[in-house]
């Protein structure tokens, strides 16, 4: 599995903002369901398969947030950045 992660604290309310240099699946999820998702279960998120970036994801609740940049089984060098907008 070959992703990039980054786990923040966000309010809700704001914008998560992604930008790649590559489309790639940016997913939005919980403590809980990114560890499913590590185990290759099934897991909830906000978010999807991205070909024009920037993605810009709304925060439903205030909490742990994982940031998840997914290549989809893919590999790549690439180039990236999280912002979090209020």
């Amino acid at each position: 599995m070959s992703f990039l992660h980054s786990r923040e604290q966000i309010s809700s309310g704001q914008v998560v903002e992604v930008d790649c240099s590559h489309q790639c699946n940016v997913l939005l999820m919980t403590d809980s369901n990114f560890q499913n998702y590590k185990h290759g279960n099934r897991f909830e998120y906000l978010g999807g398969h991205y070909q024009r970036l920037p993605a810009r994801i709304q925060v439903p609740s205030t909490g742990n947030w994982n940031i998840v940049l997914d290549l989809g089984g893919g590999s790549a060098s690439i180039r990236h950045s999280i912002r979090i907008h209020k």
